[in-house]
C-alpha cells in the first residue's frame, strides 16, 4: 500500500510550500500531488515553479502528480491548465470534467480527483475509457459505494484502476465562485488582499452555540475535524486501496506520515490519532451532540 501527499488545499507564504516539499523529499512518502487546487489567485508560487518543483521531487524518488484547479471559471484558468497537461511531463489530477478532456486529447494518464462526482460503474468506466488511472472517491463516498463500483468494473472483465482513498486531513465539502473567506472578513472578492495566507489551516467557523463547526478556506469549505482511517487499515486492505491520501497540515506532517508509514507495514491496525471518519461507515459525516 503506498502512501501520498494530497495536493495543498491552503494558501502558504512561497519560503513556507517550498521548506515543506523539500522536507518531503525525505519523508517515506511515495506520490505527491502539487498544484493549486483551489483559488486560481493564489500565485505564491507560479505554473513554471510548480512544474519546476515536480521535476526536483521526481529526481528524489518520488512520483510526482499535478492537479488541476476544481474549479475552472476563465479562459486565463484553462490557459494554465493546458500548460500543466503540455508540460507537466507526468500524470495529472483532474478534479473538472475539462482536465479530462484535455488528457484525453493528449493521451495523458490521469486521475481523477474527489471532486469529479463519480457515483456509478458506468461514470467510472467511461473515465477509464479517456485514460484513468487512478481514482479518488469523493468524501461522502464510504466503503460499501467504493465495493460496489469496484465489483461492478470486475465483474465486466475490466481491470479496476488504482484506488486511493482520503485516509487523512480535513475533508473538502464544498467550491462556491464566491469567496468565503473574503465575506467573512467582509472584503470584495476581487480586492481580498489574499487574506487567506494568514489561515494556514483555514479560518475556523465555529456554530451559535461555540462549536468547532466547518473551516473556510477561500472558496472551499472543509470539515473541521481532521479525519483519520487509519484503525480502518484492515478492511482498507480487503477493500484492495492502493494508495493513502494524507493531505498536508501545517504543523506535525512529518510525525504523521511516520504514523502510518509504521501503521502501513504493521499487521495491527494503528490507534486512531484523529476523528472517526462518519461518511466512511455510511454515516453522518459529523456526529451530533445530543
Amino acid at each position: 500500500m503506498k502512501l501520498s501527499l494530497g495536493p495543498l488545499q491552503y494558501f502558504w507564504p512561497r519560503e513556507r510550500t517550498y521548506a515543506f516539499y523539500r522536507a518531503a523529499a525525505d519523508w517515506p512518502v511515495d506520490i505527491v500531488y502539487l498544484g493549486e487546487t483551489v483559488c486560481s489567485k493564489r500565485r505564491e508560487l507560479s505554473t513554471g515553479d510548480w512544474i519546476a518543483l515536480a521535476a526536483e521531487l521526481a529526481a528524489s524518488g518520488k512520483q510526482v502528480v499535478l492537479s488541476s484547479l476544481a474549479l475552472i471559471e476563465a479562459e486565463s484558468e484553462l490557459g494554465v491548465l493546458k500548460r500543466l497537461v503540455a508540460e507537466g511531463r507526468g500524470w495529472i489530477e483532474a478534479n473538472d470534467l475539462s482536465a479530462v478532456q484535455l488528457c484525453r486529447e493528449r493521451g495523458v494518464p490521469f486521475v481523477a480527483g474527489p471532486t469529479l462526482n463519480v457515483y456509478n460503474h458506468a461514470a467510472l468506466r467511461l473515465l477509464m475509457d479517456d485514460g484513468l488511472v487512478r481514482w479518488v472517491p469523493g468524501v461522502e463516498q464510504g466503503h460499501v459505494l467504493i465495493r460496489e463500483l469496484r465489483d461492478a468494473v470486475l465483474a465486466a472483465g475490466l481491470a479496476m484502476p488504482e484506488l486511493e482513498v482520503i485516509a487523512y486531513g480535513r475533508l473538502p465539502l464544498a467550491y462556491s465562485a464566491r469567496c468565503f473567506t473574503a465575506r467573512a472578513l467582509d472584503v470584495p472578492k476581487d480586492q481580498c488582499g489574499f487574506r487567506c495566507i494568514d489561515y494556514p489551516d483555514g479560518l475556523p467557523l465555529a456554530t451559535r452555540e461555540d462549536r468547532p463547526f466547518l473551516r473556510i478556506n477561500g472558496i472551499q469549505i472543509q470539515g473541521d475535524e481532521i479525519t483519520d482511517l487509519g484503525p480502518e487499515l484492515p478492511q482498507l486492505r480487503e477493500l484492495g486501496v492502493d494508495v493513502l491520501r494524507l493531505y498536508p497540515q501545517a504543523e506535525g506532517m512529518a510525525d504523521i506520515v511516520a504514523h502510518y508509514h509504521h501503521a502501513r507495514r504493521s499487521p495491527q491496525p494503528p490507534p486512531r490519532i484523529a476523528a472517526r471518519s462518519g461518511y466512511w461507515h455510511g454515516e453522518p459525516g459529523m456526529q451530533s451532540a445530543n
